[in-house]
């Protein structure tokens, strides 16, 4: 991420009564040492940078129970010794990516630019990571290996250029050949400097008889894509990466994209499919993978209250990815909880372009205390979708949509290539996913890769075919049963690029062309084919343009429901996608189609109105039948504590309304009866149940003054006859519904609760 890193004393606190964190199914990423403000209650927390007072700032949060990791940048660092020389005594200045005019490209500052990697900067920052390990960091996470599209000027790259191609450089924007030879150069360049890294972390725990593990915090394929930035992304798995961190949040997520002729944000949808794209790179591997959530995101002008509405949308977009369940908490603590972390009341405007700035509200980051340790106990519980439209879809998607994003002729600015086939199903309630073309063939998991997916659509505007064993592989599929969707022009200029489907230039041959022979098909014969057991529709069309047509989205529904029949997969679509997960219940109602009226309210019920619980129903959806308006809204039968309420107060038979996020807790998933904590805006430590009591212990961002609260909700078999706070009597907001709910300020510092009933 485009992140302002803050760097900020941390403040001397006693350790005696600090807990130990378990694991890293929770993560988060800070530049600065441990302070109550910071005490976000994750296992682990990656140590931000590889500058001199880094094992300073291991030593702090080791002190204070946390295991401790490294992420450093890979593209941009404070790498300023690297540039002048002082790592082994030549100036690095040109390797600085430069654009056609001259200008250089630069994060933040002549010191701090974006890369283009030679070998030696390899070796910078493997000296730099392997420093880190004599720290004692436990893993490593390397961030956001970017070249931009519009770079390829500096003198570094033109050298690069001639070693790789052996021949003379040629201006990128001089054709799409050029173009799409220098993203294919780029891509080799940040793939090289990490195999590098890896080789040497792992050389390193051979010697120290160490595993360290080194994961890649990476954007999504789709957002790269569309900000024009190339990066060796799914074939980082091929040279050491044990896995990824999903940088998905606000700030990628609400890029506009078109749908129906309209373009808008769509936060929710596009981050729905981002979080899809890295979970297939995961599934396919088996490797680790963490969605990233942001509570705010990079730019400061928004308000709170936009930060919270996007950020509980870009949440609920990851929770509905059901192969994942770990997490990147959040980035930079300290902008948002910390004394710097100051944003606009209320959304600027032309009457009020400068609102108030204020820090977080109290509300949200108790709801966001709430959340993190609800992330915490969805790890390893078992899901199932009670809400959705037809399942096992989804879109074909390359590296190389990375490699037509410039000059000459850049692909659709705003990726509608993919957006123009993926939208339409997301937006009628099918969890499309896209599918890693490079996964069909590379990998240990290739071989069945294909298995799970009844239909997929595919098309070569705006991406090509790495290799010729993906055309195998899907011929393979259709073949054995698939249904695949083909929608083309074959008008995309870089179907004349030098690779290996033209024999490097020697032919005319197109992509598609040969997709069509490998499947047995004459490359012209548009509609619908068998081959083998399976069918394909060929459309010659172009997604984009179906983007930009109020009636395409329909069109590729029409073609999405024939391939579907003919996959023998019935038909459904949705006005909700529900996910339960163990005992939550994840939801999302589908952005309504502009010019309808937007959906009332949810009404929150209030403590003294619900019922008493159900004793062990799950909850029952409720749902508009098949094919009907999408604006119908789904209803949840049963009684759930709001996750999202600072308070966790009761929803009783919530409505997914159309645009509307929620995260759930069903009560009555537990055994009636017991003793536990429900719900919590804080860690849960050392739990105790007994005949008659309950105890456990708590620990939190420390509270800035009486309005930051610790919110409890505890499941009791009985009305309490006590509760005390480190030994002190709790006032408590009643018993009612089987459950008690209690608040006090929040510390950072373990409070132990004692509870007898």
């Amino acid at each position: 991420m485009k992140r302002l890193v803050f760097l900020l004393a941390f403040s001397s606190v006693a350790v005696a009564q600090a807990p130990q964190h378990a694991d890293d199914t929770l993560i988060f990423q800070t530049s600065q040492g441990w302070s109550p403000r910071v005490n976000v209650e994750a296992g682990t927390v990656m140590t931000y940078g590889i500058n001199e007072d880094l094992p300073d700032r291991i030593r702090s949060w080791k002190n204070h129970g946390y295991r401790v990791a490294l992420m450093t940048g890979v593209a941009w660092g404070t790498y300023g010794d690297y540039l002048r020389g002082d790592f082994d005594g030549k100036e690095h200045w040109n390797e600085t990516q430069q654009e056609a005019s001259g200008n250089l490209i630069l994060h933040s500052g002549r010191e701090v630019p974006y890369i283009a990697p030679s070998e030696s900067y390899g070796k910078y920052l493997s000296r730099g990571v392997l420093r880190a390990l004599d720290a004692g960091a436990d893993a490593v996470y390397l961030e956001e290996p970017e070249f931009w599209a519009r770079a390829g000027w500096s003198d570094s790259f033109k050298k690069e250029w001639e070693s790789y191609y052996h021949e003379p450089w040629r201006a990128p924007d001089s054709s799409p050949d050029a173009q799409y030879r220098a993203s294919k150069l780029k891509y080799f360049l940040y793939r090289r400097a990490l195999a590098q890294v890896f080789a040497a972390v792992h050389d390193w725990s051979q010697q120290h008889g160490r595993q360290i593990p080194c994961y890649v915090a990476t954007h999504s394929l789709l957002n790269y894509a569309q900000w024009q930035i190339v990066s060796p992304e799914s074939s980082l798995l091929d040279v050491g990466a044990d896995g990824y961190i999903a940088q998905v949040w606000t700030g990628t997520s609400r890029a506009e994209n078109i749908y129906e002729g309209i373009r808008a944000e769509r936060t929710f949808e596009t981050a729905f499919l981002e979080y899809g794209a890295l979970q297939n790179i995961a599934r396919s591997s088996g490797k680790r993978i963490w969605y990233l959530n942001d509570p705010i995101e990079d730019n400061p002008n928004h308000s709170w209250s936009d930060y919270r509405h996007n950020w509980e949308s870009t949440l609920v977009a990851s929770l509905l990815q059901p192969d994942v369940s770990n997490y990147e908490i959040l980035p930079w603590p300290d902008r948002i909880f910390g004394p710097h972390g100051l944003y606009p009341s209320t959304e600027p405007t032309d009457a009020d372009p400068k609102p108030e700035k204020t820090a977080i509200p109290s509300a949200y980051e108790t709801e966001l205390q709430s959340v993190f340790h609800a992330l915490g106990e969805m790890h390893g519980q078992p899901s199932q979708w009670q809400v959705s439209g037809t399942q096992h879809v989804g879109v074909l998607v390359s590296d190389t949509l990375m490699f037509q994003r410039a000059n000459p002729q850049p692909s659709d600015a705003y990726l509608s290539n993919i957006y123009g086939l993926a939208m339409p199903l997301l937006m009628h309630g099918l969890p499309v996913e896209p599918v890693q073309i490079e996964s069909t063939y590379r990998g240990d998991g290739a071989a069945n890769f294909l298995s799970q997916y009844k239909v997929l659509l595919l098309t070569y505007e705006g991406q090509k075919p790495p290799s010729d064993k993906f055309h195998a592989a899907i011929a393979a599929w259709v073949k054995a049963g698939g249904s695949l969707v083909v929608v083309d022009k074959d008008s995309d200029p870089y179907n004349h690029a030098q690779d290996w489907w033209d024999e490097n230039g020697k032919t005319q041959t197109i992509p598609r062309e040969l997709l069509f022979r490998a499947l047995g098909l004459d490359p012209e014969a548009e509609g619908l084919h068998h081959v083998g057991k399976g069918v394909v529709i060929f459309r010659k069309a172009s997604p984009s343009a179906l983007a930009a047509d109020p009636q395409g989205a329909a069109e590729v529904l029409s073609w999405a429901k024939e391939a579907a029949a003919h996959a023998k997969q019935p038909w459904k679509e949705s006005s909700a996608l529900i996910l339960r997960r163990g005992p939550f219940v994840v939801a999302s109602g589908l952005d309504k189609p502009e010019g309808q009226p937007e959906p009332s309210a949810a009404t929150r019920v209030k403590n003294s109105t619900v019922q008493d619980l159900p004793s062990s129903s799950p909850a029952t959806p409720v749902q508009a039948p098949a094919n009907e308006s999408v604006l119908q809204a789904t209803v949840l039968r049963g009684r759930f504590i709001d996750l999202f309420d600072p308070q966790l107060g009761f929803v009783i038979d919530p409505r997914i309304q159309s645009g509307e996020r929620r995260l759930l807790l069903d009560p009555s998933f537990f055994p009636h009866g017991s003793a536990r904590v429900l719900a919590a805006s804080a860690r849960v430590i050392d739990e105790q149940s007994a005949a008659g009591s309950l105890s456990f212990s708590v620990s939190n961002i420390e509270a800035r003054d009486t309005q930051d609260l610790t919110a409890i909700r505890l499941l009791l078999p009985r009305a309490a006859k006590s509760v005390t706070l480190d030994g002190k009597p709790l006032e408590t907001r009643g018993w009612e519904n089987g459950t008690l709910l209690l608040e006090f300020p929040a510390s950072a510092m373990p409070q132990r609760i004692a509870v007898q009933f």
